[in-house]
């Protein structure tokens, strides 16, 4: 949607994705995503000056005057000015392009504060040869009419209403009065308030004194920081006592032939009641009184085309409500308004929990929910929509746009619509279609949409009755490779193995069956991204709700309608005993099988007959009624996992993305080897540079390749790098190897495979796992909690199975050690949990939850099951299985066995499954520790994200028996995974962008990130990861070019979609808020600044507990801000702290520690306390001299620093020898005075007596004289004398407060008490003090400070990586 409105100029700005011209700057970069770590924190004097930028608050029509001059590029838009004359004959202008369709425009009009109630109109447009051209909804404007010329006008004319559209008008109006929309950010509000604060200073210089924050409680007390994350919900504004449908409904049929379509009770504010009418073209109050219809419109004959515009007559009070809502949601960031097309879970709710108060409307729309299908009209045709929408042209960049978009819109409403059918399904509020079966191998279609259960392996015996003639609906009904009894029969081998009921294959066998259809998610990701002509996938979307896997998928076309049991032509539908083959489908297969790595080789079947396959052979190639090639079953499309090769490890498959690095790095490495025997076999020897070998073993590295001087290596490059993919794309891979699948060619050939996918599985131990724990060990990779350590594994290529060897090599880090000890436990414990809420009643969900929440962090000691634990297991598997043949049934024997297994459960038992679980998924030993570890907030937030469980915000005690209650248990959600396309074109130009940004070219990227930003707005709307992520660039951009304002607007941004998308307490959420942090700071609004780093904290604690490198960067951080607002002490407790912290998780020689080092080396330095910084400094410098080596940039950057901290203190020294030899001289001068004048001598020596008295009425009083260390008891009496001797010759006497005390950090500056001081610890005060005595002292023996540490240091994870590769 590339139009906007131009009436609310502040939406406009802060909505739009130029808002400030690209800066121009040249300056090195590092490519970090996140902005806050330690590392910028501690160069406090850089002496590096930004670059300067343009303006950040140029207006708009120069910016489209500007993009009239040039031709825009891709992702950029031009903007046409277009008039509309509203419904209600008011004028406003949009701004469109000739790309937007109908329903663009549309959509602008319905968020216009002028049209928003407006929702059943027609559109005309005229052209300036006043033309009128009627536009339909699926139009662009390109297709109507030329607005590029200029002179075009819109007008809204009223149309008819029918029951759907006058529904839809209600609904839409219920909205608007609703202030529910609004997602108000956490960021939003502390800037409202900082800027209320500053408002409210009585000078206007002011700042607004904010106290110090309780970051380090957060820390210490994470469980009581729960109730601080949810924000109170949005004040509602009542504008209507209620609008509700009224009981008069549906309107008698004389009626409807006079066009009544809808009556209403409207309540207003005022106490009044009215009955409204709603007819095809207007609303009006009716006469209606009692229960007796009267259809006359009342006296007061009000009638208008709007609901809104009639209560707008009937009630004052309505009015003004009504303006208000309008002005709140107006003042709000664009973003705010914008819902999320599938919002994250939320696993905290408020506590106490919030009164549930009378709603009808809330009730009536609960009560005509369909569980996705719409209520009136056609139920929609995911399957035509979505082949329809992959048909689209594509050839320009606005093409691919509007082919994105529409994918993306009918993919995500798809999911929509397949979680609330699932949860119907789940709850049984869907009749299946084959009810003769037994249920747990029942089936179900409801809105167009096709549902079946991922069932447990030891019930698919029973699909032997199933009917083959659903051969193509029930292929989803489990994807298990092991049964194939699935496709109507089954082998005596497999029922031998079924009927072995011991533990173990039981667990396997319910994995095999999530495996698989994780797997079948991921290979039809893989399919649709190859996005191969001719060749199509269905829709498809997991859903895990209360214990069930449910897979949803759109419906093949004609397989509901008769047998389409011949309609296999690819592929084998009874595990390879009779396997069809067809030329067409086996060419279009063959060109995805080239993008996708995926070897075409022989394959026999029972019959021995040989086929040429180029995919595995349980896949499904079936032609629809529609006559396009679907291919389904696409669970082995890499090949299986040559490290797990057991009969219980058939679904083991290696990822797509080990795949894609491994392809890259073998064709790198044989580029090398042919580039280093080239220098000896290429004809002309000019050709071959001294840098040949050298371009080989970078590429095979992945380095980057620094400018060259010869133009003829670039060449050499460039033709390295095409073979390099060339060869990439040869590699390929028999899915079909180490499989009961039999092969045909020679055994030559079957070895060689073999040996491929041999060689693979190594590649993933031997390379890929060593250089995924090293970057762990450098915090190259630092993943905060379990998700983003997932996602960590994934797009390294490593499966989560991986998890225990991962542990096992991070050991020695504390933190990563219990981040992986955690993950193993809770997914562990999942799986037991999906047992048993998969067996339980609905009205025992609370009480079977919190007993495992308090099984699994207390300790619940057994009642009758801790007699016997054995027997309480074997009772408890014997119970599941018997469980699951029942199915789904819910009679009164299985809710006392339900009851039972999940109350027999207590503490032991249930670490016990766990870690026989862990040991049999992830081959891991989980020692006793975990249980100690796991009693933590990050531990329950993980699990309950997992489930989908939601519990109450408030301090659980993780030390008592049972920290929770039945009524902590809020919620119980489904969990999605999907497979909706992104915008690969975004983000390619993305990655450009950030390869731009590591080389500094600050103008380049931020042109790559504007453009992906212009895009992904028209693919995915703003509610999109990858919208925030290109924010998250353009911010950094922004602000290495200096434009702090900039830089703000596009983090507030990031912020709003990553709390909306990804959570309020996701780790990217505490990130946002910490650059969020920097720029303000940057801007000087410390106070502001401070808030927002608090509220990363307490982001980053709950994520991921108090022990992790990123805290301790975030502690750096803070104490900076803290320094420069002159609070050395509060600055110097977070520096130590931070050291503690990473002295402890990564060891007294990590860089990380350097830096901490460094920081106090700065913080001393600001103090006056040269030392103490040479000191720390030193430190650095050791560190650094053993991490990286002595001619590294950095270490010699750190010397530089000693060199200078040593210099201050000889000065400093020097500057306090020569006061001490003037001061010796001034007493000489007195002295000799004193001797010459002995009348002084009286007068002091009186004045000294009237002090004395002083100082005794004083004590009499209860009054302390201040005695500072080191006071001369001598020279206090003389002077007292003198004192008393002058005031009783009558001299004036200047009255004394005291000897001034010295401050007790004056220790800290001699050398020879520094170190003690520093272990004894530091007054804060004092060191205030002692930095305002020595800031003369700092100013006048300023040298200037080396530049290049901080930067240095900054740019160490980008140096690093390149330096490896």
């Amino acid at each position: 949607m590339a139009g906007k409105s131009s009436k609310s100029k502040a939406k406009r700005a802060a909505a739009n994705s130029t808002d400030s011209p690209p800066p121009h700057s040249d300056a090195p970069v590092p490519d970090n995503g996140a902005v806050d770590n330690a590392v910028e924190a501690t160069v406090p004097e850089s002496n590096e000056v930004p670059p300067q930028v343009p303006n950040a608050d140029e207006g708009e029509s120069q910016e489209v005057a500007a993009s009239n001059d040039e031709e825009p590029k891709q992702g950029e838009l031009r903007l046409y000015p277009v008039s509309v004359k509203t419904q209600s004959g008011g004028k406003m202008e949009l701004q469109l392009n000739p790309g937007d369709s109908v329903m663009d425009i549309r959509q602008f009009l319905l968020d216009a504060p002028e049209t928003c109630y407006f929702t059943c109109y027609e559109l005309l447009l005229r052209n300036k040869e006043n033309e009128t051209h009627h536009l339909e909804d699926y139009n662009e404007i390109s297709e109507v009419a030329d607005i590029t010329t200029g002179g075009c006008s819109l007008e809204m004319i009223a149309a008819l209403y029918d029951d759907r559209s006058i529904r839809a008008h209600v609904h839409r109006a219920r909205d608007l009065l609703s202030l529910s929309t609004l997602h108000s950010s956490m960021s939003t509000t502390l800037a409202l308030k900082y800027d209320a604060a500053v408002n409210k200073a009585q000078n206007p210089g002011d700042k607004p004194n904010v106290p110090e924050l309780d970051c380090l409680g957060f820390m210490e007390d994470v469980p009581a920081t729960l109730r601080k994350l949810i924000s109170s919900p949005t004040e509602e504004i009542k504008c209507v006592e209620s609008i509700v449908f009224s009981s008069f409904n549906p309107p008698p049929s004389h009626r409807r032939l006079v066009g009544d379509l809808i009556y209403l009770d409207v309540v207003t504010l005022e106490g009044n009641k009215y009955c409204i009418t709603g007819t095809t073209k207007a609303f009006y109050v009716n006469s209606s009184a009692g229960n007796i219809l009267d259809p006359r419109p009342s006296k007061s004959g009000f009638e208008t085309a709007t609901l809104i515009g009639l209560l707008q007559k009937l009630s004052s009070k309505f009015k003004k409500a009504f303006r208000e809502v309008m002005e709140k949601k107006a003042s709000a960031h664009p973003f705010e308004n914008v819902q999320s097309l599938l919002p994250p879970h939320s696993w905290l709710r408020p506590y106490p929990v919030p009164d549930h108060k009378r709603d009808a409307a809330r009730a009536e729309e609960a009560l005509t929910i369909s569980y996705g299908s719409e209520l009136i009209g056609m139920q929609r045709d995911w399957n035509e929509e979505l082949q329809s929408c992959r048909e689209f042209p594509h050839a320009t960049p606005q093409e691919r746009i509007l082919r994105d978009r529409a994918l993306y819109k009918v993919s995500s409403d798809f999911v929509d619509a397949a979680l609330n059918g699932a949860i119907g399904v789940i709850s049984r509020c869907i009749p299946p279609i084959n009810p003769t079966d037994p249920e747990c191998l029942h089936m179900y279609v409801h809105n167009n949409i096709f549902f079946s259960f991922a069932v447990d392996a030891d019930i698919e015996q029973l699909s032997k009755k199933r009917p083959s003639s659903n051969v193509p609906v029930t292929e989803k009904m489990s994807s298990s490779d092991k049964v194939p009894c699935k496709e109507g029969t089954c082998d005596g081998e497999h029922n031998a193995e079924l009927n072995c009921c011991n533990e173990a294959p039981l667990v396997e066998n319910e994995q095999a069956t999530y495996a698989s259809a994780n797997n079948d998610l991921k290979g039809t990701k893989l399919y649709q991204e190859a996005d191969v002509p001719g060749l199509y996938n269905l829709a498809m979307a997991i859903i895990d709700y209360r214990g069930h896997r449910v897979v949803a998928q759109s419906v093949l076309p004609g397989i509901l309608q008769g047998d389409k049991s011949d309609a296999l032509l690819y592929g084998s539908v009874d595990n390879g005993k009779k396997i069809c083959w067809n030329k067409d489908f086996h060419a279009k297969v063959l060109e995805a099988a080239k993008l996708l790595h995926i070897k075409e080789h022989t394959v026999i079947d029972a019959s021995e007959n040989v086929y040429e396959l180029a995919a595995p052979v349980e896949c499904k190639g079936i032609v629809g009624s529609d006559n396009r090639h679907y291919l389904l079953d696409l669970m082995r499309v890499t090949p299986r996992d040559a490290n797990y090769t057991g009969p219980d490890s058939r679904f083991c498959v290696l990822r797509p993305e080990l795949i894609t690095s491994f392809c890259q790095a073998e064709s790198q490495s044989k580029c090398k080897t042919k580039t280093d025997e080239g220098t000896e076999v290429v004809s002309d020897p000019s050709d071959v540079s001294v840098d040949t070998s050298k371009t080989g073993d970078e590429l095979s590295h992945g380095g980057e390749n620094g400018p060259s001087t010869s133009e003829k290596t670039v060449t050499e490059k460039q033709d390295t790098t095409a073979d390099s993919a060339k060869l990439c794309d040869e590699i390929a891979f028999n899915p079909n190897v180490f499989t009961d699948f039999k092969l045909g060619g020679t055994q030559e050939e079957i070895a060689a495979d073999e040996e491929n996918v041999k060689k693979v599985s190594s590649y993933l131990v031997d390379v890929v796992l060593p250089k995924f724990i090293s970057d762990l060990c450098a915090l190259e990779v630092s993943p905060m909690d379990g998700q983003t350590l997932t996602e960590a594994l994934h797009s390294h290529g490593v499966n989560v199975r991986y998890i225990g060897r991962i542990a096992n090599g991070v050991k020695h880090l504390p933190h990563l050690w219990d981040l992986c000890l955690n993950e193993i436990t809770v997914r562990s414990a999942k799986h037991i949990l999906k047992d048993i809420l998969r067996d339980i009643e609905d009205h025992d969900i609370g009480a079977a939850v919190s007993h495992f929440l308090n099984c699994f962090f207390g300790n619940v000691a057994g009642g009758k099951a801790s007699t016997n634990s054995v027997h309480a297991k074997n009772q408890k598997k014997d119970q599941s299985v018997t469980k699951k043949v029942q199915g789904r049934g819910k009679g009164k024997a299985s809710t006392k066995k339900s009851l039972a297994s999940y109350m027999m459960v207590d503490s032991n038992i249930l670490w016990s499954d766990i870690q026989e679980f862990a040991k049999a998924k992830y081959e891991f030993e989980l020692p006793e520790l975990s249980r100690t570890t796991a009693k933590s907030i990050p531990v329950l937030r993980n699990l309950c994200q997992k489930v989908g469980i939601s519990v109450a915000a408030r301090k659980y005690d993780f030390g008592a028996t049972s920290p929770f209650d039945a009524s902590d248990v809020l919620d119980l959600r489904a969990v999605v995974k999907h497979s909706v396309p992104v915008c690969s074109e975004a983000k390619t130009l993305v990655e450009m962008g950030k390869v731009q940004l590591a080389e500094g070219m600050l103008s380049e990227s931020y042109t790559f990130f504007s453009e992906a930003f212009a895009i992904l707005q028209q693919v995915t709307g703003p509610m999109h990861r990858e919208v925030a992520n290109c924010c998250r660039y353009l911010a950094m951009v922004l602000y290495h070019a200096g434009d702090m304002a900039g830089a703000i607007m596009q983090q507030h941004k990031e912020l709003i979609i990553n709390e909306r998308c990804l959570g309020l307490d996701h780790p990217d959420t505490a990130h946002s808020y910490g650059n969020m942090a920097l720029f303000y700071h940057g801007l000087n609004q410390t106070e502001l600044a401070l808030q927002n780093m608090g509220r990363a904290l307490l982001l980053l604690g709950l994520s991921s507990g108090p022990d992790h490198p990123d805290v301790a960067a975030t502690f750096i951080n803070v104490a900076m801000m803290y320094q420069d607002m002159g609070k050395m002490d509060t600055a110097l407790r977070y520096l130590q702290d931070a050291l503690k912290k990473n002295e402890r998780l990564l060891g007294p020689e990590h860089i990380q520690t350097a830096v901490c080092y460094h920081a106090l080396a700065i913080a001393c330095n600001s103090m006056g306390l040269f030392k103490l910084s040479q000191q720390h400094e030193k430190k650095t410098y050791d560190i650094l001299v053993k991490q990286l080596g002595e001619d590294d940039s950095r270490t010699k950057d750190s010397q530089n620093w000693m060199k200078t901290f040593e210099m201050r203190e000889v000065q400093k020294t020097a500057q306090k020898q020569k006061g001490q030899a003037i001061d010796a001289a001034n007493t000489k001068k007195a002295i000799d005075l004193l001797k010459s004048r002995p009348d002084l001598i009286q007068a002091f020596q009186n004045a000294a007596a009237a002090e004395r008295a002083n100082a005794l009425n004083t004590a009499a009083l209860g009054e302390a004289q201040p005695r500072g260390r080191g006071f001369d008891e001598r020279a206090a009496r003389a002077a007292a004398e003198i004192r008393k001797k002058a005031a009783a010759k009558g001299l004036l006497v200047r009255p004394q407060s005291g000897v001034p005390v010295p401050s007790q950090v004056s220790q800290l500056i001699n050398p020879g008490t520094a170190a003690s001081s520093k272990k004894s610890g530091e007054n804060g005060e004092a060191k205030v003090e002692e930095k305002k005595a020595s800031s003369e002292n700092v100013k006048t023996t300023n040298v200037a400070a080396p530049a290049g540490l901080g930067a240095g240091l900054t740019s160490l994870d980008k140096k690093k990586q390149k330096a490896k590769k």
